[in-house]
């Protein structure tokens, strides 16, 4: 078979190895049942406060929920000490990506890009020094709800920013092809 020229200088293979990862972020796939009535996911189970199946303790001090309005980018944060538990419920679809900025760690300067919602039930943990973020690239108002191992103090905030264009605008664009 014979490609014709104008194109063969267009033609690429998508990547299929494994993508980086980052120390830390654990990925929990949640069951995701459905019938004629709706659908059901259990988000997580907790023991003395401590939320089940995680490598390390995570201890939920607060749960908080986040709508994202279309074309919203909310990026990027960071935490020195907490940590945060992300769910996005699988009707919607937000585009998140986490940055490892901890200069100690294996993974320093790994990216993470990654499709919450968009019919799977995952469950993200992030680590505190992990930069993340979450954006809207679609045409309707999106949920984020997320539980975080500290309180938030308004007074001592633990919330800490950097541009959202720091690690290049194209970490924000659908994925086109």
């Amino acid at each position: 078979m014979q490609i014709g020229s104008q194109y063969q200088k267009e033609i690429t293979t998508q990547n299929y190895q494994q993508k980086p990862t980052i120390q830390g972020v654990e990925i929990k796939q949640l069951a995701f049942h459905n019938d004629d009535g709706g659908n059901f996911s259990e988000l997580f189970r907790l023991t003395e406060g401590k939320v089940e199946g995680f490598e390390v303790p995570f201890e939920v001090r607060q749960v908080s929920m986040s709508v994202l309005t279309p074309q919203t980018i909310k990026a990027f944060h960071i935490h020195y000490q907490q940590e945060d538990l992300w769910y996005v419920p699988p009707y919607d679809r937000l585009l998140a990506n986490f940055i490892d900025i901890r200069e100690d760690s294996p993974t320093y300067q790994n990216k993470m890009r990654l499709v919450l919602g968009g019919g799977k039930s995952l469950l993200v943990r992030i680590p505190a020094g992990v930069a993340h973020g979450v954006a809207n690239i679609y045409q309707r108002s999106m949920t984020l709800f997320y539980a975080t191992s500290a309180q938030f103090n308004p007074q001592q905030p633990d919330e800490h920013r950097l541009p959202w264009d720091t690690f290049g605008r194209d970490l924000w664009e659908l994925t086109k092809g």
